[in-house]
């Protein structure tokens, strides 16, 4: 990925109330549909969509993985456009399927959880659900269609995952543009952080009160905010700041957390938002952490590796996570390029001394 290759998102995103009942008209320029999904989001799907559905639907296997991409490829055999209904990891899948087939790409995310329904980025997992690789489809979607009624099926757990993953974007990027200098930052690039500053201050202001609607089955404006700023604005990011704005410390160190299987029940943005602090502790910003601490008890987010389900924090435990982290192809070092395994270790160890 370029420096300078904006990849803002897909060809057209659509939001609001209602919007999922007009996917018939947006499915009229296409031949063959063919569907992927999970079995919990296609039952919610269907609760809520008003039509007649009879296009052949294909489950996921839950990895995230080449493999399965592949699979459901062959037994599709063919369609001009692929539905992607459900999380992060269908979306990702579908997103490698897609390519494979060279078909077109409509996400209907099932939860506010990530950016992955709006971005090319493809988040690629081993079928043993070890991490593998980033990486970016050759186009975006097609279509990506956020229905904000639909979305108050969202469970709580995985909205307030989502503001921590969302949250994330202005801290990882901040810590790379703190130590750029004026001249390498690009107008792109100051837009990109732009957009993380605005999301941080849009979940600051709005998080607690979206969640509160949330549980109430409440559409409302701070809903919706904090529903397009997980979405698209998270997206917009690394969208237009490319690699200086996808990711950097606190990714890097989840995409490691993988090598511990008893993280992998744990949401992807729970174990982002631990590794948000041991970042920041990385850096040495320990007053920043103690300014989310009030943010991160409002939304119960793990603070602590107990959170995540790990019991032992020990050198020798960790050094998969800690190799993974570090890697040069890995986005740690975008903070600091001398980075080693033995100082991400002491910034965890501060964070459970706090």
């Amino acid at each position: 990925m370029l420096a300078n290759e904006v990849r803002p998102g897909p060809n057209r995103y659509i939001t609001g109330e209602g919007v999922l009942f007009d996917l018939p008209e947006y499915l009229n320029d296409f031949d063959q549909v063919a569907v992927i999904t999970g079995d919990q989001s296609f039952d919610v799907f269907k609760t809520y969509y008003p039509h007649p559905f009879d296009y052949p639907v294909y489950r996921y296997d839950g990895s995230s993985s080449y493999e399965n991409a592949q699979e459901l490829a062959d037994k599709i055999k063919h369609a001009d456009v692929l539905l992607a209904i459900g999380g992060g990891r269908v979306a990702d899948t579908a997103k490698i399927t897609a390519e494979r087939m060279e078909a077109e790409l409509i996400v209907i995310p099932t939860l506010v959880s990530n950016c992955a329904p709006f971005t090319p980025v493809i988040v690629a997992y081993y079928p043993d659900h070890t991490i593998c690789k980033i990486d970016y489809a050759k186009k975006g979607a097609y279509m990506t269609i956020v229905d904000t009624r639909f979305l108050l099926a969202t469970p709580v757990d995985y909205f307030t995952a989502g503001i921590a993953d969302t949250l994330a974007k202005y801290y990882e990027m901040e810590a790379i543009v703190r130590t750029m200098a004026e001249e390498d930052k690009t107008a792109l690039v100051r837009l990109g952080f732009q957009s993380a500053k605005l999301i941080k201050e849009l979940l600051i202001a709005d998080a607690i009160q979206a969640v509160t609607d949330l549980e109430a089955g409440r559409l409302t404006p701070a809903f919706a905010r904090i529903t397009d700023a997980i979405i698209a604005l998270a997206g917009e990011v690394g969208g237009f700041a490319v690699e200086f704005g996808r990711t950097s410390g606190a990714h890097a160190l989840h995409d490691g957390l993988s090598y511990l299987s008893e993280t992998h029940s744990v949401l992807h943005g729970n174990k982002v938002a631990y590794c948000i602090w041991v970042q920041l502790a990385y850096t040495n910003d320990f007053a920043v952490i103690e300014e989310l601490r009030p943010f991160y008890e409002a939304l119960h987010l793990p603070m602590k590796l107990k959170d995540l389900h790990v019991t032992r924090v020990d050198r020798a435990y960790f050094a998969p996570v800690l190799t993974y982290a570090v890697k040069e192809e890995e986005t740690f070092v975008l903070i600091d390029p001398m980075i080693t395994p033995e100082k991400v270790f002491r910034a965890i160890e501060a964070v459970e001394a706090l």
